[in-house]
Parts: structure tokens; sequence; C-alpha cells
């Protein structure tokens, strides 16, 4: 089209523009206002789903979490009220029998979620109480501790029934000087009248996990002899493989442990259990469902946006209207006058949603900025794919064009004798 390339049409634009600022300020704001809540919409969607994946970084999202109760119905000549266990030997018979199982952590503990007294520990006259857990190796793979010195529970520690222990950041301030960051590795720490030698220490991100820094863990090897709990466990961490359901998974767990114990296939009460992996899912869909909604608003505004620039720009060829005569008196052809038309309805869409772009960016930017070191608040990097900012800009400037149609089109039919009779 010759007439992008000619410096009147630019300069016939740039002054019925500026001939009508106000109008035309406000007809941008309409178009300029829909990109900006496009983006700022889009983009702190995305940045709750970063924070939400921060959040459970270092969580096995497909995991379930499984412990015994006791029964609520009476079966095969057992009563109501029954308590059952789980066993360690639990573990295999699970892991035979259920193929869709990846892993299986067993672990024991006192003073967390089993509603137990925590145990007393102390160190250089230095005493309080804190939780004890009995874990293995693959319990971090579900729940991975951020260490600040030394490592976590490996096999050798398990199968040697060591005396070591990993202790939670508020447990190391307390025993050891962190103002000096102390170097804990190596020194003892003593549990129920043992001492066990500190090999780690680790960080609980603030309001993220199931865990705190109140928290020792051992060996459950070690933790079984003592307490002499043979083959008791607490509780099962299930970890599905990939692809898999995990609620199918939970159901079948549940229903091989019913008939190892002897529990009615019906009782509800005998295996309490948190799936994660169904809570994940429907976060997931909660935050897809956000940005679908955001995409819907965000689009019907820049429409409304839109066809606010087609009402301006038809009262503009009403003003025009003796303008536009002289002009189809001259010579001016019919398309000339309509690409005109069409020119000025693209340039105010495409800059009025350049204006809402940079503006929703800067908004995002000081969002960023004010929630970069708040853990608490699930909020991490917002950004936009620009891939959709792009589909939405061409969105804006197809609409321009064809509701643009109409206000070019009533110039087209203007007749260069009546409108040089008009005032």
């Amino acid at each position: 089209m010759n007439i992008l390339f000619k410096k009147d049409t630019w300069q016939e634009i740039y002054y019925s523009l500026k001939n009508n600022k106000l109008r035309t300020f406000l007809t941008m704001i309409g178009v300029g206002w829909g990109m900006f809540l496009y983006v700022v919409l889009l983009g702190s969607a995305k940045g709750m789903e970063n924070g939400f994946d921060k959040l459970f970084s270092g969580f096995a999202t497909n995991s379930i979490f499984l412990w015994a109760q006791n029964t609520s119905i009476p079966y095969e000549g057992f009563p109501k009220g029954r308590d059952v266990n789980l066993k360690l030997s639990d573990v295999e018979v699970l892991k035979r029998k259920i193929s869709d199982i990846d892993y299986i952590s067993p672990q024991n503990s006192r003073g967390s979620f089993t509603g137990t007294p925590g145990e007393s520990m102390s160190r250089n006259g230095k005493n309080a109480t804190y939780s004890l857990t009995g874990d293995y190796p693959i319990g971090n793979k579900i729940s991975e501790k951020k260490l600040i010195f030394g490592r976590y529970i490996n096999d050798a520690d398990v199968s040697g029934n060591k005396s070591v222990a990993v202790i939670g950041e508020e447990v190391y301030n307390n025993f050891f000087d962190s103002k000096k960051k102390e170097n804990p590795l190596g020194e003892s720490i003593n549990v129920k009248g043992l001492f066990f030698n500190v090999i780690g220490v680790f960080r609980v991100r603030k309001g993220g996990g199931f865990e705190n820094d109140r928290t020792v863990f051992i060996p459950l090897s070690t933790y079984t002899k003592m307490y002499n709990a043979g083959e008791q466990i607490d509780m099962f961490a299930i970890v599905s493989k990939p692809n898999v359901d995990v609620n199918s998974v939970e159901e079948r767990v549940k229903t091989e442990l019913k008939a190892k114990n002897q529990v009615s296939p019906e009782d509800t009460n005998a295996f309490g259990s948190f799936n994660l992996g169904k809570e994940f899912k429907k976060l997931t869909g909660f935050l897809t469902g956000m940005q679908l909604l955001t995409i819907i608003v965000g689009t019907l505004t820049i429409l409304a946006g839109v066809i606010a620039i087609s009402n301006i720009l038809l009262i503009t060829v009403k003003e025009r209207t003796k303008e536009i005569g002289i002009r189809r008196a001259l010579g001016a052809k019919p398309s000339e006058v309509r690409n005109q038309i069409l020119l000025e309805s693209v340039v105010i869409t495409l800059s009025s949603g350049i204006l809402g772009f940079i503006l929703g960016i800067f908004v995002l930017m000081i969002f960023n900025s004010l929630t970069q070191n708040q853990d608490e608040f699930p909020f991490y990097n917002p950004t936009v794919n620009y891939t959709n900012v792009f589909a939405a800009m061409s969105v804006m400037v197809i609409l321009g064009l064809i509701i643009g149609m109409i206000p070019a089109q009533r110039a087209v039919k203007i007749r260069p004798i009546e409108a040089l009779r008009s005032e």
C-alpha cells in the first residue's frame, strides 16, 4: 500500500489526532487499559504459578502420606475400635503388589504429626525439647532439606545403626553459636541420654513444607532400637511413578493394607492419609483457570476499547465531511479515503496497545521487586509469554481494521457535492 509511504498520509493522521487531543486520549485509554489488564493479570497468574512451584520445589508432588488409626466397623470377629499398625515389612509387600509405586519412605516420629510429646535434648548445659524423626535416605527425595551444613542420612548410617543426627536450624541456633557461624559437624548433642554426632544442619523455607526447623532426623534403624519399636512404623510417604493416577494408587494401597490387617473394605477410618498429588492437581487447575479468566477478561476489555475507537472515528468522519468532500472533488479515490480512515484506526489501536503493554510490564517489575524475598507469599518472577502478547496485539490490529471499516465505509459514501454544501 503506497499510502503507508506517503508523508502527507502521516501528517494528516497527526493533525487529525492533534485536533482532537482529549477525544483521542480518552479513546486510547480504553484499548490501553485492556492491554494493561491483560499483561498484569497474565503476569500475576504466572507469578502465582511460579510462586507455588518454588514453594513446592524439593517436594515429590505426586506423593501420599499414610498412617494407621483404628477401625470403625467390626469385621471377621474383631471389634470396632481396634488399633491397626503399619509395619516395616509392608513396604516390600506394597511395592511388589502395586507396580505404580515408585518408592516408599517409612518414618517414625515423636513430637510432630504423631501427637506424641517431643524428645528432651541437651548440649553444654542447654536443654530443650524438639521433634525427633527416624528416617531413611530416600525420605530426602520426597521432601528435600536445604542443607546449610554437612549432609543428610545415607544408607551406611541406616545399615550401621549409627548415632548421627541432622538437626534443624533452630536446634542449631540454640545449641551452637550461630552468630559466629560455629561449625557443628562432628560435634555431639544428647538425645534421650545418648550422644549423637551432628552430620548436617537444614533450613526450612518460611511458609513452605510440612516440616519445621525444630526437628532432628536420625536413621530409622537407630530410632527403632532407641524406642524398641520393632516393626512398627508411624507413617509411610509413598511416591507414585510419573503420569500415574495418584488417587488410584492411594485406594489400592489402602485396599492392600486392609486385607493384610483384616479390616473391612468399607472401613474408611482404619487408615488416614493426605494426598499431596490430589491437592497439587487442584492447585494447578485453579491456576490454569486463573490464566484462562485473565485471557477472557483482557480480550473483552480490549474489544470494548476497539469498539470505542470505531465510535470516535465515526464522529471524526462526520466532523471532516467537508474535508473529505474537497478531497473527493480534487480526485481522491474512494479506496484512498477508506485506507486513510483504516490507517488512523490501526495507529490508535497499535499505539494504545503498546503503551498499555509497557505500563503493564513496568507494574509487573514493581510487583517482582516487592515480593523478591517474600517466601511466605507464593508469588515469584511474574512474566508474560511474548507469544501471547503478540497474539493479543495482532487481534487488536485485526479488530481495529474490521471495526474501522464502519467509519471508513461511511466516509466513502460521502458525495462531494453534498459534502461541500455541509456546514
